[in-house]
């Protein structure tokens, strides 16, 4: 994978996908840390969940769970500096 943003991993897409999957996890986290809003969870994770399908499958990484985690990480690293 060729990467046009020095220090961020991937492709646009790929950086897409990861970046949608880190905001399913602060949502799933937001919505599991309220005991009121567990019994919602369903509807209120619907978009989150929706978006990082949508990512996933447009930069192809649907099924490559390996490559996909390498990506998050290296979004998570970038996000930390």
């Amino acid at each position: 994978m060729t990467s046009s943003t020095p220090g961020l991993p991937g492709t646009p897409d790929t950086r897409a996908a990861a970046q949608a999957y880190l905001r399913l996890l602060a949502a799933v986290r937001a919505v599991l840390d309220d005991p009121r809003a567990a019994s919602r969870a369903a509807p209120l994770l619907a978009v989150p969940i929706a978006e990082a399908d949508e990512a996933l499958g447009a930069a192809g990484l649907a099924g490559n769970e390996r490559e996909f985690l390498r990506l998050v990480a290296g979004q998570v690293q970038v996000s930390e500096r």
